[in-house]
């Protein structure tokens, strides 16, 4: 009889689950997804493994990869368990971004959105195409959910709106993204050493963003103390352990803002001289502060979307017998193109 596959396997454990879906006392296991996507070396690895206590070295995420992590509720109960993704590469693997997020796991699924404060000209083309990627799709699950589900769609609309309270000034000039999320700003220790004007400016678009979408926005280090306000962030996330109710909006300071606790009226307008307002043509409040974000931060003009090595001339990832094809492959590649340049170039004389 042949060997089970790895998906026969897992389909059974499963199946598994679904009969015994209790364990000890007759607790339910609850099972919660978190999605980590971001700047490239921007840390995601760092504050999953230091969630997870995992005393061992980040290593580069090449692509999509997955981990989990369990807790018990009390003594004598089951341990919920919390699944980790992280996408890697910036923002050059957008088409990954639908893999962990299904009909299935969108119920209980949170975003993690990790920029890297050192690199303020990459900050707002990462989070703008990051976000814009990752909404798009949970808007098409949220509509496929609805035309069998929409119980299921109105209970985590209604969550969203939770957070913030009903008599809130801003109720009706937020747009709540679809699932949690939480802006992460890494590298403060370098950002904290950047002139205040720029300090400023970063500061108050990233609350703008964060309070605009109805997410939670805090800054982290290789710090411990930070570090760990970061965990209890995220444990809150994959655990539902209680949500932290401190606030710090000091730009001289690392930000801590739950969301629901800030406002625009605190946050302010635009760091741009009022005659200058005028000139900036905006269609929205987010397109301006974009372009007064962009003004002092211009985006580089590379293409970010070619940012990422490739995989395949990775020396960490060498194989000679597997290499030597893929060599004599790119070799019969080229031939082949240039035989098709001269066959159309002699049609073209021909014709």
């Amino acid at each position: 009889m042949p060997s089970e596959t790895l998906w026969e396997i897992a389909k059974a454990e499963v199946e598994k689950r679904g009969i015994n879906g209790s364990e000890g006392d007759g607790a339910e296991i609850a099972e919660k997804s978190v999605f980590f996507i971001g700047s490239k070396n921007g840390g995601k690895t760092t504050i999953i493994l230091r969630c997870l206590d995992r005393d061992e070295p980040p290593k580069p995420t090449l692509a999509l990869e997955y981990t989990y992590g369990r807790r018990a509720k009390g003594h004598n109960t089951p341990k919920d368990i919390a699944h980790f993704w992280e996408l890697g590469g910036g923002t050059s693997l957008l088409d990954l971004i639908s893999i962990p997020i299904t009909s299935d796991t969108l119920r209980t699924f949170s975003l993690v959105l990790v920029l890297d404060l050192s690199k303020p000209n990459d900050l707002w083309p990462t989070m703008e195409n990051l976000l814009q990627a990752t909404k798009s799709h949970v808007d098409k699950v949220i509509m496929k959910l609805g035309k069998t589900n929409a119980k299921a769609v109105s209970e985590m609309r209604q969550k969203i709106w939770n957070n913030m309270q009903k008599d809130h000034p801003d109720r009706e000039l937020i747009d709540p993204f679809p699932v949690p999320l939480v802006i992460i700003g890494s590298k403060y220790d370098v950002f904290q050493d950047f002139e205040s004007e720029k300090r400023k400016v970063i500061c108050k678009t990233l609350r703008f963003v964060a309070h605009y979408y109805g997410a939670s926005l805090m800054f982290t280090s290789k710090s411990e103390a930070l570090l760990l306000k970061i965990r209890g962030v995220i444990n809150q996330l994959a655990f539902g352990i209680d949500k932290s109710k401190s606030i710090c909006v000091d730009q001289n300071k690392p930000l801590f803002i739950t969301a629901g606790l800030d406002s625009f009226g605190q946050i302010g307008s635009p760091p741009v001289p009022e005659n200058d307002i005028g000139k900036l043509h905006a269609h929205s409040p987010m397109e301006l502060w974009k372009k007064v974000y962009e003004k002092l931060f211009p985006p580089k003009s590379i293409n970010m979307l070619k940012d990422i090595k490739d995989p395949a001339r990775d020396p960490q990832y060498a194989e000679s017998e597997v290499d030597e094809m893929r060599i004599q492959k790119d070799q019969e590649l080229e031939q082949y193109k240039r035989s098709s340049s001269k066959s159309w170039k002699q049609i073209e004389l021909d014709s």
